[in-house]
């Protein structure tokens, strides 16, 4: 498993499974034949999209970035209809490290799209049950609200089988949540109640944009996904953010990219200076 050292905060990947989605809906109004130099593509015109959940360690606290695309929980369309050719194996990274589900304190969640949250519950004598029991779940209250109320856009990907079992362990936050040396920012974008994460120590920092940025084929401010809610609100989250990180020369760290699991560029953004490659 690859890892990253923020300061004293360390980041691991644990293995959360594998989508492969539609090319032209990950890049949105991106021409083919620019996005597929950047990202490469298959004969079913999908791309790799792994969805690899980030253990954080700090300060004797175990938090876990996003939860996977969980294990038994997608039926055989969806499987096939979201290319999953991996599902989630959290428990095993984590017995691994040494570490139980149990042992989570924190499960972050940028946002609760069913590729973000399928592994927060998990299916248990017929009934769902949540994975991580013993941790707060924290998103932003936008998300939560949209979680259990979708309108008719969203609730293709807000499912009440991954909220209902974990709703006494969620706890909300209006524009901004912070513990130690990390913080989550509400952005909307992606959804509306998407939100970032920025880790800061030591004089070191990373920032996770998640699905604002899914991958590092993704930096272009206008190239945001066919997916995305309120696609202008994603273009000026994306040049704030960007913008900020590259400045501080903070690493980008990712859930979804097939190749890298972090990145740092060059100030002017035109190219990778520092990489951490992903294992396949």
């Amino acid at each position: 498993m690859e890892s990253l050292k923020i300061g004293n905060v360390k980041m691991t990947w644990l293995s959360g499974g594998v989508t492969n989605l539609d090319g032209g809906a990950m890049f949105g109004v991106v021409p083919k034949a620019l996005w597929s130099k950047k990202y490469p593509v298959n004969e079913k015109n999908q791309i790799e999209l792994p969805t690899d959940p980030i253990l954080i360690q700090m300060e004797g606290m175990n938090l876990l970035v996003e939860s996977g695309i969980g294990r038994g929980k997608l039926t055989e369309k969806q499987l096939r209809n979201y290319g999953v050719t991996q599902e989630s194996d959290i428990e095993a990274s984590l017995e691994t490290l040494g570490l139980s589900p149990e042992q989570i304190d924190y499960v972050l969640m940028t946002h609760l799209h069913f590729d973000h949250a399928c592994g927060l519950t998990t299916l248990a004598d017929g009934q769902y049950v949540s994975t991580f029991p013993n941790a707060k779940i924290i998103t932003s209250q936008i998300e939560w609200d949209e979680m259990r109320n979708p309108n008719i856009r969203s609730r293709n990907t807000y499912w009440k089988e991954n909220w209902q079992a974990i709703a006494s362990q969620v706890e909300t936050f209006e524009e901004t949540w912070s513990l130690g040396s990390i913080k989550m920012i509400h952005t909307g974008g992606h959804s509306n109640g998407h939100a970032i994460l920025i880790i800061e120590d030591s004089g070191e920092i990373a920032v996770h944009m998640a699905d604002l940025m899914a991958t590092h084929a993704h930096q272009n401010v206008l190239w945001v996904m066919a997916y995305d809610d309120y696609p202008m609100d994603s273009i000026f989250a994306k040049e704030k953010w960007l913008s900020y990180a590259l400045e501080k020369q903070a690493w980008f760290t990712f859930y979804h990219d097939a190749f890298y699991r972090a990145v740092k560029w060059s100030r002017d953004g035109k190219e990778i200076v520092e990489k951490i490659i992903r294992q396949k």
